[in-house]
């Protein structure tokens, strides 16, 4: 229920109080009730407009407890998770013990797999940055179909539809949908540390997850990018550290007009690079 709304500049500012029973089962079936400020940014439909595509960026201040993004219905509605799905796989991998480390050697048969960049050993956390499907495809196997759901339920991750018959497939293919709100309250309760996870498991992923590290901030996340249908769509999820708080952030885009496949690639992360320098959370 919206119960305030102004204008300031070329911002909406909305307070928006909901009460909601999660869909899928948060612990001991809790309900989240919650109080947030939500602030719609022309700015940020701009950025979006100027990369060429559609869709949402949504960024959460974790310190003044607040969104800001531009497109409300995009963002609440969930879309297949592609390969940000490897931040809960991996996580299940090392709880489960498939995977023992970041350090874990996955070794390449010879056979092709699409891409270059896969066709070769490789550790954990290198399967991780270069999004290396066939490696997680095959993590994802031997997690099993009956584990796989087991630990989504209790990480609460959107709403995956896994069985034996597309266990290396659901996150790419099928009826499996996360939305950009639930990304980030996943990876809040990620950061916060209150997901039932071992430490040395926290400690694994969040050495993983770092994509960019200097003297003003650390930024930790992944891309995702899924083709249903003919569609393109792509993703970026993920917090930064500065010196002023943490933000999380997620992009969820899609193609505008004929599709550009390196240009696409480049925008679903660009778009949320560009969002936190209107924010201020990084220097331009």
């Amino acid at each position: 229920m919206v119960v305030n709304m102004k204008f300031f500049g070329t911002a909406v500012l909305l307070i928006v109080v909901f009460s909601c029973s999660e869909k899928n089962k948060r612990t001991k079936k809790q309900k989240l009730v919650s109080k947030e400020v939500r602030y719609q940014s022309l700015e940020f439909q701009a950025i979006i407009d100027s990369a060429n595509v559609k869709g949402s960026i949504l960024i959460y201040d974790l310190q003044k407890e607040a969104y800001h993004l531009n497109d409300f219905e995009w963002s609440n509605t969930g879309k297949l998770p592609a390969s940000t799905f490897k931040i809960p796989n991996s996580i299940i991998a090392l709880e489960t013990g498939v995977v023992e480390n970041d350090s874990t050697l996955f070794k390449w048969n010879g056979e092709s797999r699409g891409l270059r960049v896969w066709e070769q050993d490789l550790i954990f956390s290198q399967a991780f940055h270069y999004s290396c499907v066939p490696c997680y495809q095959d993590v994802a196997r031997r997690i099993g179909a009956t584990r796989m759901n087991q630990y989504l339920s209790e990480l609460s991750y959107g709403e995956m539809k896994v069985d034996s018959t597309n266990i290396d497939l659901f996150w790419l293919e099928g009826e499996s949908k996360i939305s950009q709100y639930q990304q980030i309250d996943f990876l809040k309760r990620f950061y916060q540390q209150k997901l039932p996870i071992r430490k040395r498991t926290d400690e694994i992923m969040r050495r993983m997850m770092v994509l960019e590290k200097n003297a003003s901030y650390t930024l930790s996340g992944k891309t995702g990018w899924s083709i249903r249908n003919g569609n393109n769509n792509g993703w970026f999820v993920g917090f930064i550290e500065t010196k002023n708080g943490v933000y999380f952030f997620t992009s969820n885009v899609e193609p505008q007009g004929e599709f550009n496949q390196e240009s696409f690639v480049v925008a679903r992360k660009e778009v949320v690079y560009k969002a936190l320098k209107q924010l201020k959370i990084i220097e331009e």
